[in-house]
């Protein structure tokens, strides 16, 4: 009965921290339970456990994802479950290593897999356990240095000390080894944290609006709303130039008809006028059409109403904008009925005074999008999205936990503009401000907007930010070098 129980339990304390109620302390002993339950289990028994537990928690972790495809979903949640089986084959495999070992094993073990699930099949970072941290600031300090990574990292090594605490007599000198990697990580934390860019400022300031419109998902592409969702935007954009920003920044796909397509002209000569009008930048999210090739664009258009620059999107997602393999399994285009959308091939950098870059949707998952945009000159970050596909959900506080990291990662703002979501600021160091919400604070499916001057330090690039995942190779060497150990002595 333990080999269900626990893991559900473990399943259960884990996706409760990526929830909306703010309780990011569970994940630091959630493990526990799928520890006690893979003893004394053979290798596929462990696999069983592991690959249950990963099926009760991507299905509670997921569930939104039932609003966009039901097979989709199943798939998916099978797909990813086969991690969870994975760690419960290294814990059968090297539970008899020393605990000193051991300590560090299974935190790089899982480390990697959420590397490998992050970029295997293109890619799936969705919910790194690390990210169910982005509200405890301290602990996500040392993202500058080791990405997302090291919270995982952190979070992983804390529940197998306290696994091995209950199961197991710890020397003193594991313990010490512990408390001050633990020390460090909280301290560099704090220390961090005590550093005000915004005092230093000076005159490097620029003003920025976000507006949420709040579109119905069924009603972004019907014809007879289209004027009527433009008119939404021109109405949230003239409030939001009250407070004379410099860019005023619309979410993803916001532009309700083709950019290139033939109907287009009317629609974007408003969207031109508006912005000549009030003599402010927009950058506006459209689905833009080019020799019948579509792409998920953001358009800049100066304050004189003239376009200047189109970024497309380059990171797609599957099943959702394509549909991968297709030319080799054709039914799997019966998992989304979706249109075909291309890639882009440019890492576009626009400019507002300072440059400036955007991820769209779920691009801000992916950290080397930004480290190169940031190493391109990008001063800030911008992420457009939609997640009104989600419903009401924990989908948009998940999504925003990425777009936090990013942040840190970089030491940049980062300006979000969701349809419906999550839209506000946040700052280098993670903090958000300025989030858009109505008088009862809610933040998801209504419309407003919100403005802010944001901070421009200089770029200097972080240790992450430079150099990219140094942690993923530290955890491959001590892991690889482990197994060769173990294999050698088993010789």
């Amino acid at each position: 009965m333990s080999q269900v129980i626990l893991p559900i339990l473990t399943a259960s304390l884990l996706s409760l921290s990526f929830s909306s109620f703010n309780l990011w302390l569970f994940a630091w002993f959630g493990f526990i339970p799928l520890f006690i339950s893979l003893e004394k289990r053979s290798l596929l028994q462990s696999f069983i456990v592991g690959y249950l537990c990963g099926i009760v928690f991507w299905s509670l972790t997921i569930y939104w994802l039932i609003h966009v495809t039901l097979l989709g979903q199943a798939v998916l949640i099978l797909y990813l479950a086969v991690y969870f089986g994975l760690l419960g084959c290294a814990v059968y495999l090297f539970r008899f290593l020393s605990p000193g070992v051991f300590l560090f094993f299974i935190p790089c073990a899982w480390v990697l897999l959420e590397y490998l699930r992050s970029y295997l099949f293109t890619g799936f970072p969705w919910a790194l356990i690390g990210f169910s941290q982005y509200k405890n600031l301290p602990v996500i300090q040392i993202a500058e240095i080791t990405g997302s990574w090291g919270v995982s990292f952190l979070v992983v090594l804390v529940n197998v000390v306290f696994y091995l605490a209950l199961r197991k007599r710890l020397k003193l000198r594991i313990i010490l080894i512990f408390i001050c990697i633990l020390y460090l990580s909280l301290a560099y934390g704090f220390y961090r944290l005590s550093y005000k860019p915004d005092l230093r400022c000076d005159k490097e300031l620029l003003k920025v609006s976000v507006v949420q419109g709040n579109i119905p998902q069924d009603l972004k592409w019907d014809k007879q709303a289209a004027a009527g969702i433009l008119n939404n935007y021109i109405e949230l954009t003239s409030a939001a130039a009250k407070d004379n920003p410099s860019l005023i920044i619309w979410p993803e796909a916001s532009v309700p008809v083709l950019w290139g397509g033939d109907s287009a002209d009317v629609q974007f000569a408003q969207v031109f006028s508006l912005a000549r009008q009030l003599k402010i930048s927009l950058l506006v999210g459209a689905v833009s059409c080019s020799d019948e090739v579509y792409f998920n664009s953001a358009l800049f258009i100066n304050n004189l109403g003239q376009p200047e620059r189109v970024y497309n999107k380059l990171h797609l997602v599957p099943f959702g904008e394509y549909v991968p393999f297709k030319k080799i399994f054709p039914f799997l285009q019966s998992i989304a009925p979706i249109g075909d959308i291309e890639p882009g091939k440019e890492y576009t950098i626009f400019s507002q005074r300072v440059n400036f870059s955007v991820l769209i949707c779920f691009e801000d998952l992916f950290p080397e999008l930004s480290r190169e945009f940031v190493k391109r000159g990008a001063r800030f970050l911008v992420n457009i999205t939609n997640d009104a596909w989600y419903k009401q959900s924990s989908a948009p506080y998940q999504h925003f936990a990425a777009s936090v990291f990013r942040a840190v990662e970089n030491r940049v703002y980062l300006v979000r503009a969701a349809n419906t979501g999550i839209s506000g600021f946040i700052d280098p160091f993670g903090r958000p401000s300025s989030i858009v919400q109505d008088v009862a604070g809610k933040d998801s499916f209504i419309k407003g907007y919100s403005s802010k001057s944001i901070c421009l330090t200089p770029i200097r690039h972080t240790i992450y930010n430079r150099y990219g995942d140094l942690l993923i190779i530290f955890c491959l060497l001590f892991d690889t070098c482990v197994i060769i150990f173990v294999l050698r002595k088993r010789k």
